[in-house]
C-alpha cells in the first residue's frame, strides 16, 4: 500500500483515537474533534489525489457535498431529539439514518445529487 492510500488511513484512525482519549477529558472537545471537517479533504484526496484531477470533476464533488451536509446535519439533530425523548443510542442512530437516507434519496429524486446510471 502506497503513502496515497495509506494516509488517509491513517487519519482516520488518529481521530478515531483522539475521540476516544478526549472521551474522558472533555466530552466538548471530543465532539469537536469528531465532526471535525477530515473526512472532506480525504475523500477529495482518496478521489482526486492519484493523478486522476479533474477541475469540474472536482467541483461537481465538492457541489454534491452540500446536500450531503445538510443530510447529515438533520441526522445529528434527530439523534438528539430521539436521545432527548428517551430512545436509546443505537435506536436513535438507526432512526436518524433512516431519515439520512430519506433525504439523500430525495435529493436524488430532485437532481440536487446526480448519481450516474
Amino acid at each position: 500500500m502506497n503513502t496515497q492510500k495509506a494516509l488517509p488511513v491513517v487519519a482516520s484512525i488518529a481521530i478515531i483515537l483522539g475521540v476516544a482519549i478526549l472521551r474522558d477529558r472533555s466530552k466538548t472537545l471530543a465532539a469537536i474533534l469528531a465532526t471535525m471537517p477530515i473526512n472532506i479533504p480525504l475523500g477529495l484526496w482518496v478521489v482526486f489525489g492519484g493523478g486522476n484531477y479533474d477541475q469540474d470533476a472536482a467541483a461537481s464533488f465538492a457541489r454534491a457535498l452540500v446536500p450531503g451536509l445538510l443530510a447529515t446535519i438533520v441526522w445529528v439533530i434527530v439523534v438528539y431529539g430521539l436521545l432527548r425523548l428517551g430512545v436509546t443510542l443505537w435506536v436513535s442512530i438507526l432512526g436518524a439514518y433512516v431519515v439520512w437516507a430519506a433525504l439523500v434519496f430525495a435529493f436524488i429524486r430532485v437532481g440536487w445529487l446526480k448519481v450516474p446510471a
